[in-house]
C-alpha cells in the first residue's frame, strides 16, 4: 500500500467500541520493508478520535460504569494507537503517553508524591486517590492546574517539600510496556525526566520559601532507577525521557541539577538505549553542550519546527556515536508538512551526523493536534487537502523516513506539493481590504483617552454598584437539553423561530436565577455558544471548522479549535441580539460577552503563512467592530476575555517583550474608542500571571477577573510585593473545575485575604472561570454562598467605618 492510500484510508479506530470487553488480538508486525525505516513519534493523543476517553471518564465519575469498563476503553484506545503506528511502519512507537487525566499527575503517582490531604497510606495508587488529586472530592480541593509550557493543555502541578516520602507507587509505565509487548509490539516507554518534573512542581503549602525543589533530585532519582530496571527486565530496548524544560533559560544550578541527575542515572542505563527528548523551542547553546555531552545516552530529540536555531547548533557539533531524533513534522498545528522542504533539512542533517544516525520524528507529542482527518466528512474539500491531523502526521513521518533511504513515494510527494501550491494560490486566503486595515494600525498605540481611575469614577456614577460587586465570568451550565436544541437547529430539525425562543427561555431562566441570588452584574449565560472561540470563529471570515477535530485541554475537557486559513474580518454583528435581549429582561447591568483576539488566536490552529501578530491584529479589528455595536445597543459593561494571553508567551525570555507588545496592543485595539462610561472587563484563567503583571496593567482594562483559588492565592503575592493596580480586579474566590461547593465561611476567608492587599473599592467577587462545565446543583449553592460571603464582608466593613 502506498503512503498516499494509507493517508486517505487508514482509520484504526473504526472498530473501537465504547465499552468493549473483547481483548484485542496479538498484533503481528508487518513484514514489508518500511518497518525498518528510522521513524519515531514523540507522543500521541489519548482522547480517541471521537472523544471515547472523555465519555468513558465522565460515565465512571457519574457512577454509570465500572472501573473495569473504563480500563477496557483505555486498553482499546492504546491498542488502536499502537496498531496504527505499526501498520504505517513507525519504528519507535511510544508507550506510557496514554493518561487517564494528565501525564504529569501520572509521574506524581509514579513517585508516590501524594499530598497528605488525600489520605493515601501507601501501596499502588488507585483511581480514588488519583482522581481526587485531579478533581478534588467532597472534603478536599484538587491540586493546582496550570498551562503546560506555552500550549493550551493543562497539567496538575505537583506539590513538593522536604518531608515528602517518595516511593515507587505506580507501575503504569512498565504495565503499559508489557501490555504492548503482549500484543507483539516493542514500544519506547516515555517518562517525564527528573529535571522537568521538579521545575514543573511548586512548594507545598507551608514549606519555607528558602527551600529548593531541586534539592529533591537525590530523592527521586532512585525511583527512576527502579523504573528503568523494571523496564529493562521487561525487555525494553529504548526508554524516552522527556525534558522539555531544557528549552527554557535555565540558571546554572538548574542545568547542573540536570547534569547531576543523569550522571547518577548513568549506571542504570547500561543495557538499554536512552533518548532524551526536548520540544517547543530551541535548546539554548549552553544547555545543548551539556545535553550532548552526556554519557550512556543513545539519542537526543530536538524540535526543528519551533527550534529555528537548532540546525546551527547541530552544525557546530554533534557526537558521532549518538542518534539525532529530528522533529521536522509539526506536532502543534494541523497543516500538511512541506515534505520536499523537510526532506532537504533531513539530508543536511545526514551530512552532519551521519547517514544512519538520523531518525525522522515529530516536533513534539501529537497530543496538541486533532486525531484523524478521516473523520472530517463535512470539511471543505480544498481546505481539507491542506491539512494533516495526528494520524496523517504519522504517515508523513514515515514517508520522510522512507524517502531519506531512497524509497521515496513519488505519488505521495507529488500530492503534497499540489496541496501546498493550491493553498498558496487560493483567492480565499487573502483579503486586500483587511491587509490595508492592518497596515493602517501602525500609527497609533490605541489607548483610551483618559486614565483608568477617571473612567472608573464615571462608570460608578452611571452603574451605582456596591462595594465588592459580585458577578460571574460568563457561561452557565450547558444542560443536555440545551445542547440538544443547538444540535437540532444546526441539523435543521427545528426552525430558527423555535431555536431563538428556546435560547430566550434559557436566558430568562439564567437572568432570574442571578437576580434571585442577588448577583450585582449579570451575564446572559451564553446558551447559544458551543465554545468561546468556535462561536466567534463561525461568524468571522477566514475560519474553517471540524466535526471531530477535538484536542484535550485537561482531563475529560476537550476543545475543538477553529482553523484560521485566511484573512479575518467580521461580516455582521455576532452577539448584539443576545446581549440586548438579556439586558431587556433586567434593570441590573448585563455584561456583553466577547472573546479577545489573543485568545481566539492562541486557541485556534493558526495559519503558518504569515506572522501570528498580523493575524491577531486582523481579529482585533473584527472584535472592535463588535464592541462598538454593543455600546451603541446600550450595553454598558463589555467583557473581552483574554484567557489565553499568558499561554502564548514565548518560552525564551528574549522573545517575550515583542509578544507582549503586540498581544497587549491587540487587546487595546478592540476597545480604544469606547466612551469613559463604558466599562471594559477582561478575564484570564489558569496560568502563572505574576511575571507578566506589568503587561496586564498595560492592557488598560477597567476590571480584570482572574484565576486565583486553585493556585492557593499565588496571584495575591504580587500585590504583597507592592505592585500598584488601580483598576478593578476580581481574583477568583472558588475553583469551578472541581465539583466541590465551598462554604460561606471559606469564601469570606478568601475575600479577607484579598482585602489584606487590595482596596475594597477595586475588589470584585467572582468565581475563577465560566460555569459551563458544572451542574446547576453545584452552581446554585456555590454562587449563593459567594453572594452571602460578599454581603457578610460588606456588613463588616460598614460596621468598622
Amino acid at each position: 500500500m502506498t503512503q498516499l492510500s494509507l493517508l486517505h484510508s487508514l482509520s484504526p479506530f473504526s472498530s473501537l467500541s465504547r465499552f468493549s470487553i473483547t481483548p484485542p488480538p496479538r498484533f503481528s508486525l508487518p513484514s514489508f520493508s518500511i518497518r525498518a525505516m528510522t521513524s519515531h513519534i514523540v507522543g500521541y493523543p489519548r482522547i480517541g478520535p471521537k472523544r471515547e476517553l472523555k465519555f468513558a471518564l465522565e460515565s465512571f465519575w457519574e457512577g454509570k460504569s465500572s472501573a473495569e469498563e473504563l480500563k477496557q476503553v483505555a486498553a482499546d484506545l492504546r491498542f488502536s494507537i499502537w496498531k496504527q503506528m505499526a501498520e504505517v511502519g513507525i519504528k519507535y512507537i511510544p508507550s506510557n503517553t496514554f493518561s487517564y487525566y494528565d501525564h504529569v499527575l501520572d509521574t506524581t503517582a509514579m513517585l508516590g508524591a501524594v499530598p497528605p490531604r488525600y489520605g493515601w497510606n501507601g501501596g499502588e495508587i488507585g483511581f480514588d486517590v488519583y482522581f481526587s488529586m485531579a478533581r478534588g472530592n467532597a472534603s478536599v480541593p484538587a491540586m493546582e492546574m496550570t498551562k503546560w509550557f506555552d500550549t493550551n493543555y493543562h497539567y496538575i502541578v505537583p506539590e513538593l517539600g522536604p518531608n515528602v516520602k517518595f516511593s515507587y507507587a505506580s507501575h503504569k509505565a512498565v504495565e503499559e510496556y508489557k501490555e504492548a509487548k503482549a500484543l507483539g509490539l516493542d514500544t519506547v516507554p516515555v517518562l517525564i525526566g527528573p529535571l522537568s518534573y521538579l521545575l514543573l512542581s511548586k512548594p507545598a503549602k507551608g514549606v519555607d520559601k528558602s527551600f529548593s525543589l531541586l534539592s529533591l533530585v537525590e530523592k527521586i532519582v532512585p525511583i527512576y532507577k527502579e523504573v528503568v530496571a523494571e523496564l529493562k527486565a521487561a525487555g525494553a530496548t529504548w526508554i524516552q525521557f522527556d525534558e522539555p524544560s531544557l528549552v527554557l533559560d535555565l540558571e546554572a544550578l538548574q542545568l547542573q541539577t540536570f547534569t547531576n541527575a543523569y550522571s547518577e542515572l548513568e549506571s542504570s542505563f547500561s543495557g538499554v538505549n536512552i533518548l532524551i527528548e526536548t520540544y517547543f523551542a530551541d535548546v539554548p547553546i549552553q544547555t545543548y553542550k551539556a545535553l550532548t555531552s552526556l554519557k550512556n545516552v543513545a539519542g537526543f530529540g530536538f524540535d526543528l519546527v519551533r527550534g529555528t536555531r537548532t540546525l546551527n547548533f547541530l552544525k557546530s557539533g554533534f557526537p558521532s556515536d549518538k542518534y539525532l531524533f529530528a522533529g521536522v513534522v509539526d506536532g502543534r498545528n494541523i497543516w500538511a508538512n512541506d515534505l520536499a522542504a523537510s526532506l532537504c533539512i533531513l539530508q543536511v542533517l545526514e551530512g552532519i551526523v551521519g547517514k544512519d544516525k538520523v531518525v525522522v520524528s515529530t516536533s513534539c507529542s501529537l497530543l496538541h493536534t486533532a486525531v484523524d482527518l478521516v473523520n472530517e466528512t463535512k470539511l471543505d474539500k480544498e481546505i481539507k487537502s491542506w491539512l494533516a491531523f495526528a494520524a496523517q502526521k504519522v504517515v508523513e513521518v514515515n514517508a520522510l523516513a522512507r524517502a531519506l533511504v531512497g524509497q521515496k513515494d513519488q505519488a505521495f510527494f507529488a500530492s503534497n506539493a499540489t496541496s501546498h501550491a493550491s493553498r498558496r494560490s487560493s483567492p480565499r486566503v487573502r483579503n486586500e481590504n483587511v491587509q490595508r486595515a492592518v497596515v493602517a494600525l501602525k500609527d497609533s498605540d490605541h489607548r483610551r483617552a483618559t486614565s483608568v481611575s477617571a473612567r472608573l469614577a464615571a462608570q460608578q456614577k452611571k452603574l451605582n454598584l456596591p462595594i465588592l460587586p459580585t458577578t460571574t465570568i460568563g457561561s452557565f451550565p450547558q444542560t443536555i437539553g440545551l445542547r440538544k436544541v443547538r444540535r437540532e437547529y444546526k441539523a435543521k430539525k427545528i426552525t430558527e423561530y423555535d431555536y431563538v425562543n428556546a435560547m430566550k427561555e434559557e436566558i430568562s431562566k439564567v437572568v432570574k436565577l442571578q437576580e434571585e441570588l442577588g448577583i450585582d452584574v449579570l451575564v446572559h449565560g451564553e446558551p447559544e455558544r458551543n465554545d468561546m472561540v468556535e462561536y466567534f470563529g463561525e461568524q468571522l471570515s477566514g475560519f474553517a471548522f471540524t466535526v471531530n477535530g477535538w484536542v484535550q485541554s485537561y482531563g475529560s475537557r476537550c476543545v475543538k479549535p477553529p482553523i484560521i486559513y485566511g484573512d479575518v474580518s467580521r461580516p455582521r454583528a455576532m452577539t448584539v441580539f443576545w446581549s440586548s435581549t438579556a439586558q431587556s429582561m433586567t434593570r441590573r447591568p448585563m455584561k456583553g460577552m466577547l472573546t479577545g483576539p489573543v485568545t481566539i488566536l492562541n486557541w485556534s490552529f493558526v495559519r503558518n503563512d504569515q506572522n501570528r501578530h498580523e493575524t491577531c491584529y486582523q481579529i482585533a479589528l473584527a472584535i472592535r467592530d463588535e464592541v462598538e455595536d454593543l455600546e451603541r445597543a446600550g450595553i454598558n459593561i463589555i467583557q473581552i476575555d483574554e484567557a489565553a494571553l499568558r499561554e502564548g508567551l514565548p518560552l525564551r525570555k528574549s522573545e517575550q517583550p515583542f509578544y507582549l507588545e503586540w498581544a497587549v496592543q491587540s487587546f487595546r485595539i478592540t476597545n480604544c474608542g469606547v466612551k469613559n462610561t463604558t466599562q471594559i472587563h477582561t478575564h484570564m484563567c489558569y496560568s502563572n500571571f505574576n511575571d507578566i503583571i506589568n503587561a496586564i496593567i498595560n492592557m488598560d482594562a477597567d476590571v480584570i477577573t482572574i484565576e486565583n483559588s486553585r493556585s492557593d492565592e499565588k496571584l495575591l503575592s504580587v500585590f504583597h510585593e507592592g505592585v500598584k493596580y488601580e483598576a478593578g480586579i476580581g481574583p477568583g474566590v472558588y475553583d469551578i473545575h472541581s465539583p466541590r461547593i465551598p462554604s460561606t465561611e471559606e469564601l469570606a476567608d478568601r475575600i479577607n485575604k484579598m482585602l489584606a492587599v487590595l482596596d475594597n473599592r477595586v475588589l470584585w467577587i467572582n468565581p475563577d472561570c465560566g460555569l459551563k462545565t458544572r451542574k446547576y446543583s453545584e452552581v446554585e449553592p456555590a454562587l449563593r454562598n459567594m453572594v452571602a460571603a460578599a454581603k457578610l464582608i460588606r456588613t463588616q466593613l460598614a460596621s468598622s467605618n
